[in-house]
């Protein structure tokens, strides 16, 4: 948080959307009755180090700052302190000297209690309702109608969901915590853990929920529950009438994901650069970004398709909204509201998106390295537009570079690069044909054969499942 984001609260004062504390030497013992208050109601912000009294900065003891931040983020993700659990990134800021430490809680889709005890906010503060059954049960009704990836399917079944995507998402999440709860889990356990199973609270009835359906679902699931349910990905260079290229999606969140970035890798050229001593692929880096906002942030009951258009001098995405606000985004001045709470924490399980709000910085980040001085745009209404200039060349004209540059070297250093790209591009979509990655590359099957023979070889690329409905599994070095 800015300072002066911090004098604007100060200012404002406490009401439904701000909590002060002092917490000068720890971490107040009703911080989750806030916290938990803000998740069940409308959000806000919680700030460490401000007198209540009157509003003035007394701040937090130095020497206990970051045991403080710990103690809020690991009691955050244990559900016998706030369950559901849920992510949350405390900030610290210097102001005067005097450090103060502001946690931004979302409005959750979930009901959450603390301890046991469920609390809800308004002017006055955190009150105590589990008691009372009526505001309990309003409480669930209003998350239920507000979220409509909590709708719930009472007939859906996990025969229903495509039993491939549990093993490719349990593979994921090792990758981000090799102890991951999820390894240890049944299918039916996993996707009760990641809240996609919930009780009607209209009718009583239990079921798997739409956001279950829509990262797990069978095709024909999906389209039985949303038969208007598609992504549009859409290169529009030459034809601009039509398209050049295309690929109409009608499939689950998770392979959506694959078949976006593997679209983006086919028709926008690499950039590298190193950052904290790593080499990073700053385009896979900025569309993932951009991809999992698109998927994420997204109102599925509406009929509207989200689109992903790559154009001559600018990448274009849309997708239906439901809005919270009304033109373009200010990313220094904005509070990030959470539009599928649950579909975008799995995303974060597995590693595709950041906490809530990261995707806008991010954005400016990796733009400003892989297009330097270009600005993206983001603009809230109905529809939710992004624009993220870049420059005209192509994936065909970066490769022709590179060739000339390599022109006259050894065919083992380009037999070497086009392994590379082999395996880029099954990081970005596992069941690429060869036929598919050699249109990619700009080589013949035969040679994209000769390779994949080289890299099972060398222990580098393992085949799971038939030539026709298997996937290939990156063996990580």
């Amino acid at each position: 948080m800015t300072e002066a984001k911090l004098q604007a609260l100060l200012q404002q004062g406490e009401g439904t959307q701000v909590e002060f504390k002092a917490a000068s030497i720890g971490l107040n013992r009703d911080a989750f009755d806030s916290i938990c208050g803000f998740l069940n109601r409308s959000g806000g912000y919680l700030i460490l180090g401000i007198n209540d009294v009157d509003n003035s900065i007394t701040g937090v003891q130095e020497n206990q700052v970051q045991s403080i931040v710990d103690n809020m983020v690991t009691s955050a993700n244990n559900p016998e302190r706030l369950n559901p659990p849920y992510y949350l990134s405390p900030v610290v800021t210097s102001v005067n000297g005097k450090q103060v430490i502001s946690l931004y809680v979302p409005e959750s889709s979930q009901v959450h209690a603390t301890k046991g005890k469920i609390f809800d906010r308004n002017q006055d503060g955190d009150f105590n309702i589990t008691k009372n059954a009526e505001l309990v049960s309003q409480l669930y009704l209003r998350k239920q109608n507000t979220y409509s990836e909590n709708q719930v399917f009472p007939y859906v079944q996990v025969s229903d969901f495509k039993a491939s995507l549990f093993d490719k998402v349990r593979n994921l999440a090792r990758n981000i915590q090799p102890t991951h709860p999820w390894l240890a889990m049944n299918n039916e356990e996993l996707l009760r853990s990641a809240g996609l199973f919930k009780r009607d609270m209209k009718t009583g009835g239990e079921g798997y929920t739409l956001a279950a359906v829509l990262l797990f679902g069978s095709d024909t699931c999906i389209q039985n529950v949303l038969a208007h349910h598609k992504t549009d990905a859409i290169l529009r260079r030459e034809n601009t009438d039509r398209y050049d290229d295309r690929d109409d999606i009608r499939t689950n969140l998770i392979e959506s994901y694959e078949r976006l970035m593997a679209f983006v890798a086919k028709h926008l050229p690499e950039k590298f650069t190193i950052i904290k001593g790593q080499r990073i692929n700053v385009r896979d880096n900025l569309f993932r970004e951009i991809i999992g906002n698109l998927l994420v942030h997204r109102e599925f009951t509406n009929p509207f398709p989200a689109k992903l258009i790559i154009e001559a001098n600018q990448v274009r995405t849309e997708n239906w909204n439901k809005p919270h606000g009304s033109g373009a985004i200010d990313p220094a001045n904005f509070s990030p509201y959470p539009k599928n709470p649950i579909i975008a924490k799995f995303f974060k399980e597995v590693g595709w998106v950041d906490e809530l709000g990261s995707g806008v910085r991010n954005t400016y980040k990796y733009l400003e390295i892989y297009h330097p001085g270009a600005v993206p745009s983001f603009t809230e209404g109905d529809v939710f537009e992004i624009i993220i200039p870049i420059e005209g060349e192509t994936v065909q004209d970066t490769t022709q570079k590179i060739e000339e540059k390599t022109r006259g070297k050894s065919s083992e250093k380009s037999s070497e690069k086009s392994s590379e790209k082999i395996i880029r591009l099954l990081k970005g979509k596992n069941d690429l044909s060869a036929k598919d990655l050699a249109k990619a590359i700009g080589i013949s099957e035969r040679a994209i054969e000769k390779q994949i023979a080289q890299l099972k070889l060398k222990g580098k690329l393992n085949r799971i499942g038939p030539d026709k409905g298997g996937h290939w599994e990156i063996m990580e070095e």
